[in-house]
């Protein structure tokens, strides 16, 4: 039988992709790979385009193919004879890519390329395309000696096993801690359809009683609702030492010497390199200049969100303190008060608003809001191959024309990564016959699956979360570029990528589109206005906290980084020193969260958590501009299409944005919609 992974084929393979075919696959393209680049450097006597880098484009495009849906698979449907197969090539694949980035003749060929006659009259994508190339052979050694070389690679490859393992520890940590209560009593203060779901956990694993994970649609009502605080403790304690040397499993699936092996061989990779340290080194792709800028940038932030922050935690101590005599806060405290407070001061709750927002409404909904800001339509592919039961495809249209198509996978299960992402599947460039390559996209979430005869029910928490990747999916869908490496998000600086994700929230919160994603799951009702009202209201509320709570996490991702010494630093002491002094709530000394910073130690998010808020700021002024002008006034969707979703990688972000903006991008706006400035003037 055929390998699935070898064919071409215009969407991929998962019901027939079986472990066994990965390994074979992948070894055969990376020969096949190899081969054909020496073919085409022999071959080559004044580079060009044509002759060089479409067909390196091709080469790369065929291998992402096939190692798309075994990455995505291994994400989503987790099984050891997966992840054994996802592992044996990871090695490989690292060593592959270390190999393209310090290939000298390839280097020489590019140089030869950027210095010829041909590369004036070559477009504004294409000539990005090479600048990013010599760009990045530098940061991947190309100018080393032979024996540094060869230690960049082994530096990749180990960093590769270190991080897929970190992320392995974090999914078994999860999976691997379960309560089964038996009295439904110790449940009280939970909202029914948390009960019933936790009942339906039990059932599937043919037990008496409810069950609660650490799967984050679990977690999330006990820690919020829970009147039991012992019960609120003991999920928290476990969930805040996942993967770590504390907690009920302490030390069996521990982190610790994962992380200070990583950072210990990100600071070797960047010194050899030639930068003094990992942030350094991360910042060379981005759009903050130095690291003293990217500093600067959250202090600052910190300074104007600190009194804002301290002042709501006093309210919340307080209010505890009224409310049930709690002389002491504790962390497990913060969420369930919190919420008391907010159902007190605007008599809303997220548990009341799920009703509004079943997940068949939202969807179509936020294609109405994409489709008149846009221009484009969505329609459901009901007949396709597929990884779950759960996973759906659409396609993207404009005029009669598909341009895209995405995947949703959109439940929590067991053996899938928590979280939600947006994933490429297909990029968009232009083939060698020249047709067009259409971007296919992966959507990722992990709200609730439907629970009894009820449908899927979001809180608006969720709904601004399928608005934020479907905005990043938007940036790799509706791009115009035909050069895949500044194609969609590809080449795009990482504190800019999260432009159009945060960007697309804003309209979570806008009367007229609320219109078009709420509707009640029996009656059709939209929201009705004195929820939407005091939803609105409640949009602020304690955002000073979660400003702080951010600007921690970046703080510590950056610090970490920037000043991280081998054999001195310890991890826990910089987080303890970032706390000390931006953060209001003071952490257990069991917590260890760094233990499941998949952002940083598995994602690609290491020196560069920060992105979140310098795209914030980006994200805020851009949808000033729909404030000013009506969040659906097609002259302002037209121009945020044409200047940042359409354009990729191919420009600059800082020039894109002025563009569209007409101006450079000013912090207010955020500050503004957070509530913090209001609250401090």
């Amino acid at each position: 039988m055929s390998n699935p992974l070898l064919q071409n084929n215009l969407l991929p393979p998962f019901s027939t992709l079986q472990p066994d075919q990965i390994e074979p696959a992948i070894d055969q393209l990376l020969a096949d790979n190899r081969q054909q680049l020496e073919t085409i450097l022999n071959n080559l006597t004044a580079p060009s385009w044509e002759n060089l880098v479409a067909p390196l484009e091709a080469l790369n495009d065929r291998l992402s193919q096939a190692w798309s849906p075994v990455s995505h698979m291994n994400a989503v449907v987790n099984s050891d004879a997966l992840r054994d197969a996802y592992n044996a090539c990871l090695p490989k694949l690292s060593q592959y890519w270390t190999e393209m980035g310090q290939h000298q003749s390839l280097y020489e060929a590019f140089k030869a390329l950027r210095e010829s006659d041909v590369y004036p009259v070559l477009n504004e994508a294409q000539q990005k395309v090479i600048n990013n190339a010599l760009r990045d052979f530098t940061l991947s050694g190309i100018a080393l000696e032979d024996k540094d070389k060869q230690r960049y690679a082994e530096l990749q490859q180990r960093l590769s096993e270190l991080t897929t393992k970190f992320s392995e520890n974090l999914m078994d940590a999860t999976d691997g801690w379960s309560k089964l209560l038996t009295d439904e009593a110790e449940l009280a203060g939970l909202p029914e359809m948390a009960i019933a779901a936790a009942k339906q956990q039990a059932e599937a694993k043919d037990k008496e009683g409810w069950m609660i994970t650490l799967d984050f649609p679990s977690y999330f009502p006990v820690i919020t609702y829970a009147d039991n605080r012992e019960l609120r403790r003991e999920v928290y304690e476990a969930f805040a030492t996942r993967a770590s040397d504390q907690g009920p499993h302490a030390g069996k699936w521990d982190n610790s010497p994962l992380m200070t092996e990583i950072l210990e061989l990100r600071s070797e990779l960047a010194q050899l390199l030639g930068f003094a340290n990992y942030a350094e080194y991360s910042l060379a792709t981005k759009m903050a200049e130095n690291t003293s800028q990217v500093i600067h940038f959250l202090e600052d932030l910190a300074a104007k969100s600190l009194p804002v922050a301290r002042q709501e935690l006093e309210e919340l101590t307080e209010f505890a303190q009224e409310q049930q005599g709690l002389d002491k806060l504790e962390a497990w405290d913060i969420s369930y008060y919190g919420e008391k407070l907010k159902q007190d001061r605007y008599a809303i709750s997220q548990e009341e608003l799920r009703p509004y927002f079943p997940m068949s409404k939202v969807l179509s909904g936020l294609f109405q809001v994409t489709g008149k800001l846009f221009d484009i339509e969505i329609e459901e592919v009901t007949e396709f191959d597929s990884w779950h039961k759960d996973a759906r495809l659409f396609n993207v249209i404009r005029g009669s024309e598909t341009i895209a198509r995405f995947y949703l996978d959109p439940f929590a299960r067991e053996k899938k990564r928590g979280g939600a992402w947006m994933d490429e599947c297909r990029v968009r460039r232009r083939l060698n016959d020249g047709a067009i390559q259409l971007p296919v996209a992966y959507l990722v979430c992990n709200f609730n699956s439907p629970v009894g005869d009820k449908p899927a029910l979001l809180t608006h928490n969720e709904v601004t979360t399928l608005f934020h990747e479907f905005g990043h999916g938007l940036h790799h869908m509706l791009t115009k570029i035909e050069s895949a490496d500044v194609s969609g998000i590809n080449g795009v600086a990482w504190d800019a990528v999260e432009l159009p994700s945060q960007f697309l929230e804003n309209w979570c919160y806008e009367p007229e589109a609320l219109a078009l994603i709420s509707g009640h799951y029996e009656t059709g009702e939209t929201l009705p206005q004195d929820m939407l009202d005091k939803m609105l209201a409640a949009k602020n509320f304690q955002s000073g906290m979660m400003m702080v709570r951010q600007l921690e996490f970046s703080l510590f991702d950056f610090r970490l980084h920037a000043e991280y010494q081998p054999g001195e630093t310890d991890v826990q002491a910089v987080l303890n020193d970032v706390r000390s002094k931006v953060a209001v709530i003071k952490a257990p000394e069991f917590n260890r969260f760094q233990h499941s910073f998949s952002h940083i130690f598995a994602g690609g998010y290491a020196a560069g958590y920060y992105s979140y808020k310098w795209a914030e700021v980006l994200s805020a002024d851009a949808f000033s501009r729909f404030e000013e002008e009506g969040i659906f006034d097609p002259q302002a969707g037209r121009d945020f299409r044409s200047n940042i979703l359409e354009m990729g990688g191919s420009r600059e972000p800082m020039e894109l944005f002025t563009a569209f903006r007409g101006r450079p991008p000013e912090v207010d706006a955020l500050l503004r919609h957070s509530g913090i400035v209001s609250q401090q003037n």
